[in-house]
């Protein structure tokens, strides 16, 4: 940093993160044909994950205008609503709607966090365009625009979180949606590489939100809205820089002021790759169950001990978890739990319910269910350690292996085995065997919310992918509104 002058005013050149994302995202042609398959099934994902939210009225409470009657006439779309708004606070409703649950897709790695967030900006802005447009006389962008568009997000925060930890300093991985949605609308609106630089600097100025709503004792709902706040505050960059306001070229590197020496210890972002479409081809589903992605193999585990236990769970002695280090120090959690969002990110609690249940969905994380106390009388039996080839094995760029294992003891001196899963079920490894898990998610999802006839056009998109991908955006989101 010793080659800044503090004293001077000459402007200088924007810090070259800021420079490699804007040229990521006006100039890198996107060909991977995995990349756009599975961008394709991640936004039938969210959008499934979106109408299942809509069974949760504290998820709907935030939902529509940010105040009575502010609605925008021909503005963005809200799935499974009514509601037509500026691009601004429909990134915000769309955002907490797929995120409502932690059932959409997630990346992890030094920092973790779930991509597919970013389609609250990303659809929001899409829409508004698109209607914009057509009222114009236009045409509105497609489908496969919109997966371009999610693919470069995605790659922008994940390859942010392969070697940058924003949790430990304190910070919340949504700084990295709030990043990757603010330069791709910023695109989309029509910016060039000057505006996307000044849109992604206002971005790193605002700092973070801290990870206080996710931890222990403070855990809280805030967790499943923070994303959509993040989109929210993203658009309006992405707007701002659009008018032609002002940016800040060394908003991360200037000694004192800058991102780095404020938020990140001094030290400056480091890079395992370019980016291209590496996190959209590897990203990872949560299919089977709604729960933090450090446990989902753990939950695969227990519903295969579910049969040995069930009718045991009085002579259980102990319980060992075996988990990655970054399992044991999100989701590794004692005490009383207070609410759904305490409890979605407890192992023991994961665990507890499909050893007892055989099952794990997100009414499960209730209060009405957590007050059976069997569930308490497990976890209260159960130890969480570190598995050292875990963690190994979840940072090898060559796997990004999210293991877990269980094993029950019991007090006659009897055990189960000890099963272990290195992948869970939504992992690159196991797509043939998880897409059709996904697609079975997605029609539940929509037949609950849609017109039989409606979720039967969706449908059939979904089983052509040209189709459905040279659809206008305009047209496909007017298939999910309530």
């Amino acid at each position: 940093m010793s080659h800044f002058d503090l004293r001077s005013a000459v402007r200088p050149k924007p810090d070259q993160p800021m420079v490699d994302i804007a040229d990521y995202v006006a100039d890198y042609p996107i060909e991977s044909k995995e990349a756009y398959d599975t961008a394709r099934y991640m936004l039938l994902d969210s959008l499934a994950c979106a109408a299942m939210a809509m069974d949760h009225k504290e998820c709907v409470k935030h939902l529509g205008p940010l105040v009575p009657g502010a609605e925008m006439k021909g503005g963005a779309r809200v799935p499974f609503t009514s509601y037509e708004l500026d691009p601004v606070q429909a990134a915000y409703n769309i955002g907490v709607q797929i995120r409502w649950l932690d059932f959409n897709d997630t990346w992890l790695a030094a920092e973790w966090g779930h991509p597919s967030d970013n389609l609250g900006a990303i659809l929001a802005v899409a829409d508004y365009l698109g209607r914009k447009a057509e009222a114009e006389g236009g045409r509105a962008m497609t489908v496969r625009d919109v997966l371009g568009h999610a693919i470069k997000a995605h790659e922008i925060q994940g390859c942010y979180a392969l070697k940058n930890s924003f949790n430990r300093v304190g910070l919340d991985h949504v700084i990295l949606v709030r990043l990757a949605s603010t330069a791709v609308a910023t695109h989309m609106l029509g910016g060039g590489k000057d505006e996307i630089v000044t849109a992604v600097s206002h971005s790193w100025i605002d700092n973070g939100v801290l990870r206080t709503y996710r931890h222990a004792p403070n855990t809280g709902p805030r967790k499943s809205w923070a994303a959509g706040d993040a989109c929210r505050r993203a658009v309006t960059h992405a707007l701002n820089a659009i008018k032609g306001v002002v940016g800040y070229p060394s908003a991360l590197s200037v000694p004192t002021w800058g991102f780095y020496d404020v938020a990140f210890k001094g030290k400056p972002f480091e890079f395992e790759r370019p980016f291209g479409s590496y996190v959209m081809e590897n990203v990872l589903f949560k299919i089977s169950f709604p729960a933090e992605f450090h446990a989902q193999t753990a939950v695969e585990c227990a519903m295969k001990l579910h049969a040995q236990v069930k009718d045991r769970l009085d002579d259980v002695e102990r319980i060992v978890i075996e988990t990655q280090e970054a399992g044991v120090r999100i989701i590794d959690k004692t005490g009383p739990l207070a609410n759904y969002a305490d409890r979605d990110h407890c192992i023991q609690y994961m665990v507890a319910v499909p050893l007892i249940f055989g099952r794990l969905t997100a009414d499960d994380y209730t209060d009405a269910v957590a007050a059976d106390p069997r569930i308490d009388a497990l976890r209260e039996r159960m130890t969480v350690v570190e598995n050292p080839q875990f963690t190994k094995d979840y940072f090898d760029p060559e796997k990004r292996y999210i293991g877990n294992s269980v094993q029950v003891f019991f007090k006659d001196g009897s055990a189960t085995e000890k099963v272990s899963i290195d992948y869970p079920i939504g992992h690159r490894k196991r797509r043939a065997e998880g897409i059709p898990v996904l697609m079975a998610k997605f029609e539940s999802a929509i037949r609950a919310k849609l017109p039989a006839g409606r979720a039967d056009e969706l449908l059939a998109l979904a089983a052509q992918p040209e189709r459905l991908e040279a659809l206008p955006v305009t047209r496909f989101l007017e298939l999910f509104r309530a």
